[in-house]
């Protein structure tokens, strides 16, 4: 990072979608743990979530994006040695407002989450991802945690 790495930043905290918190009529979330059957978790949270917002719309589309998020964070966001029984360090947070779902993960790490350079490969594992997000959000992005907090959040909207 440069001098300031905040100000370096400030346009991707723009691509945050311009929802008002206080407007958020629904909102939970989970703790993921650190091993790959978090992404199962988050998937069955997520659908039990949608379900008691009775959001049929999108349904299947949240689902998928919310597995690439997680899958991402787990794959991508951990140190190595991550102990599994720590602190969950990956969490996924849902978000309802009237005609709107955001789904955000986060995690502990600074890096910028990136599409793999052959994303136009479709059969190639990393990278795909983000090119789902993209396909089935209508829009994603994700900013740096503010404060005493290190990581960042990568977040995806669905127009209901």
């Amino acid at each position: 990072m440069g001098t300031n790495g905040s100000t370096m930043l400030e346009p991707l905290r723009q691509g945050l979608p311009p929802l008002d918190p206080s407007a958020v009529s629904s909102a939970a979330s989970c703790a993921l743990a650190a091993r790959y059957e978090a992404v199962r978790s988050a998937r069955e949270f997520t659908r039990r979530t949608l379900s008691d917002w009775d959001v049929p719309e999108r349904f299947d589309d949240i689902c998928l994006v919310v597995s690439e998020l997680v899958t991402n964070a787990l794959r991508h966001a951990l140190p190595a040695d991550t102990p599994y029984d720590q602190d969950p360090p990956v969490r996924l947070h849902l978000m309802r407002w009237a005609s709107r779902v955001v789904c955000a993960v986060r995690d502990p790490s600074n890096d910028s989450p990136e599409a793999g350079e052959g994303t136009q490969d479709f059969s190639a594992e990393s990278g795909r991802g983000l090119f789902l997000v993209d396909s089935f959000s209508d829009s994603w992005g994700w900013h740096p945690l503010a404060g005493t907090l290190s990581g960042k959040v990568v977040w995806a909207l669905f127009m209901l």
